[in-house]
């Protein structure tokens, strides 16, 4: 087996007297889409949040490369080239996706110009019509601010920003979620591309047809804790749901 590219292993996240994860096990290849899925309460959201840096677990470990590491915060995550993609997408509706797209990370002019803080937006918008141009994202007005696009064009914008500052993994936190059937489609496309960019995705979904289409793997999380590992097309949605509800028993691998 592949040596893996970030896991957890036995990590456990309390708030109060609720354990949400109860020594939870995750783990991603290098270069796979690797799909988690679970019930509502199942603890994907805590795992998520620990892995890309928003809150910290109270036990477990965390490698990545093979090293234990600590993701304090998303900063700590952006420096191991992790990126995630909310469901909320984080954009700022006003701006244009070339700004969102370097949003914190913004170019400025060289020279004096620079010296005051002026933004370079030509080399701003190069980079991001090179970006999405490179993973299909299309836009007809990318001069337009995202309050102005569909939501599948703004999910595009989102993955665009995540797969143009990630070098190792990216999560996609249910990318498809109230979109139509083209633009999930596009987004589909777009997790493609991203793994063939040798980027691993770390896709959170409850669409099980879609997590089979498009996943490697599917691990599974019940009650916080890992319950199952499938190859994505050795499987079924019927398995996936026994494992979710637990009629298949514990750790199926």
């Amino acid at each position: 087996m592949t040596a893996p590219l970030l896991e957890a292993k036995g990590i456990v996240k309390r708030f109060g007297t609720v354990e949400a994860l109860r020594g939870a096990d995750f783990t991603v290849l290098p270069g796979e889409v690797v799909a988690l899925i679970g019930d509502n309460g199942a603890g994907k959201s805590t795992l998520v949040k620990t892995l890309s840096g928003i809150q910290p677990h109270d036990e477990g470990e965390l490698r990545f490369e093979g090293k234990a590491v600590s993701i304090p915060s998303p900063v700590a995550a952006r420096e191991l080239g992790i990126e995630t993609v909310y469901q909320d997408l984080a954009l700022a509706p006003e701006l244009d996706p070339a700004a969102n797209l370097f949003l914190g990370r913004e170019i400025v002019r060289s020279g004096p110009l620079g010296f005051f803080g002026f933004l370079d937006k030509a080399a701003m918008q190069q980079q991001t019509n090179e970006a999405f141009d490179s993973l299909g994202v299309r836009i007809q007005d990318r001069e337009a601010t995202v309050a102005t696009l569909s939501g599948g064009q703004r999910q595009g914008v989102a993955v665009g920003r995540a797969v143009t500052w990630a070098s190792k993994v990216v999560f996609m936190d249910e990318p498809t979620a109230a979109l139509g059937v083209d633009q999930t489609r596009n987004v589909l496309d777009l997790i493609r591309r991203t793994r063939d960019q040798g980027i691993s995705v770390v896709l959170i979904s409850h669409n099980m047809p879609e997590v089979l289409e498009v996943s490697d793997r599917v691990e599974v999380l019940r009650l916080g804790e890992r319950v199952a590992q499938f190859e994505a097309a050795q499987t079924s949605m019927e398995e996936l749901v026994g494992a979710m509800t637990g009629a298949l028993g514990r750790e199926v691998a």
